[in-house]
């Protein structure tokens, strides 16, 4: 038996131009290498030297699984990637992030334990530009009706989940594809689909090395209510029936992110509209306090 067929985890490495550091994250999914784990790296049409980096990758790491596809964008490269795994668990990799090195370890005890689980959250450790690390942990997720498990992921943020330091069960992602029409937020409707899917084991161990930089796709207003309106499709098309009574919330939820962001830009006019439009919406989420207190100096302001 090929050593794929038999594996637990596939480690999942979207990359697009990121030759000066896909190594780090594969070094840290084959290191040391194990018959029941594979790596797939999935390059999305990369410009720089990322093909020849990997070919050197593949050189010292013969099981690594490298394939290459036209640029669509990271969701289609994660999907490449789910399809083409054979474990039934996935891991979903950034170029720029590394597992630590007894993630893996970590995640066979927790699965041998835990057969049923949907979905594993471990801890991460931030590593900043000016070299500073924080150590995050992963919230509880409690045992709850997938009604009350969504409005705790989207509506109060009392859930969050991250790439790199999860692991999902396969078929779950199967099911519900990141949304390759998308650009930014993609991950929230395969994770809400995720967890209200099955059971969710939490570890306050550390499982990976997360670098934050700057994101130009967090900034790009471009068509923002059109986005925040697809966002809001894709997330409850995944979700249950049971869920859909809160889709209005979410709406007027997504409104009140777009509000944020044009207070940050100085925009005041535009945000008095969508904090407006947000009430119309949902009094329950507008009314929050941490979203009520700045349309009161907002106003004040005007």
């Amino acid at each position: 038996m090929a050593e794929s067929d038999a594996a637990l985890i596939s480690v999942i490495i979207p990359t697009y131009n990121y030759a000066h550091l896909v190594t780090r994250a594969v070094d840290s999914a084959m290191t040391p290498p194990a018959a029941d784990v594979e790596v797939i790296v999935v390059d999305d049409g990369s410009t720089d030297n990322t093909a020849e980096v990997l070919h050197e990758c593949t050189a010292r790491y013969p099981q690594l699984r490298v394939v290459r596809q036209a640029n669509a964008g990271a969701s289609a490269a994660r999907n490449h990637g789910i399809r083409l795994a054979r474990a039934p668990y996935a891991l979903l990799l950034d170029a720029d992030d590394e597992l630590l090195p007894d993630a893996l370890e970590k995640l066979r005890a927790l699965l041998a334990a835990n057969p049923a689980v949907a979905m594993i959250l471990g801890a991460q450790i931030s590593v900043y530009a000016d070299g500073r690390e924080r150590l995050r942990l992963p919230t509880p997720v409690d045992a709850a009706s997938p009604r009350e498990l969504t409005r705790r992921y989207l509506l109060t943020k009392r859930i969050s989940i991250s790439h790199c330091c999860s692991l999902f069960r396969r078929d779950l992602l199967l099911q519900r594809p990141y949304p390759e029409n998308l650009r930014g937020g993609e991950d929230i409707p395969v994770f809400a689909h995720v967890l209200v899917s099955g059971p969710a084991v939490v570890t306050n161990a550390p499982l990976a090395r997360i670098h934050k930089h700057a994101d130009s796709l967090r900034h790009d207003r471009q068509n923002e209510e059109q986005r925040a309106a697809m966002m809001v499709h894709e997330v409850f098309a995944g979700l249950p029936a049971e869920c859909q009574t809160l889709r209005q919330r979410y709406a007027a939820q997504r409104y009140l992110s777009l509000f944020r962001s044009a207070l940050l830009a100085g925009e005041r006019s535009t945000a008095r509209r969508y904090y407006r439009h947000a009430l119309r919406l949902s009094p329950l989420q507008a009314l929050r306090w941490t979203y009520l207190r700045k349309s009161i100096r907002l106003l004040a302001g005007s």
